[in-house]
């Protein structure tokens, strides 16, 4: 089947990574683009939108943040973030989201100074 033992670490070397991307998802199973505190459908252009990945966290409010560590009890899950602000200016901090059964985030920052509800669009 393989003709080298090069194609055959390639190969393994894909599916571990796949696997490991999997994984990662299902540790982080809020990863998607949500709207701000309405429906995604029927949402208009001024709606502010947030993506999240297992990495970053764009959004309107906060920025462009990297998720430096995260942590899952139960239905929330905590991120330590850096976020980037307006003229390179850095802050560091913590976010928390709790999954709904209604397919929404609470979103709330470390001090609780700002929450949203976080409602996910389809892909």
């Amino acid at each position: 089947m393989f003709k080298s033992i090069g194609a055959m670490l390639f190969v393994l070397a894909g599916l571990a990574t796949v696997s490991t991307q999997l994984k990662a998802q299902d540790d982080f199973p809020i990863v998607g683009t949500y709207t701000e505190n309405r429906a995604c459908a029927g949402a208009d252009a001024s709606v502010l939108r947030v993506k999240i990945t297992v990495r970053d966290i764009d959004s309107p409010i906060l920025g462009l943040c990297s998720i430096l560590g995260k942590k899952r009890d139960g239905n929330t899950i905590s991120a330590h973030v850096e976020c980037k602000g307006p003229g390179g200016a850095v802050m560091l901090g913590d976010v928390n989201f709790t999954i709904k059964p209604d397919n929404t985030l609470d979103f709330a920052d470390q001090d609780n100074t700002y929450k949203a509800v976080l409602h996910k669009c389809a892909e």
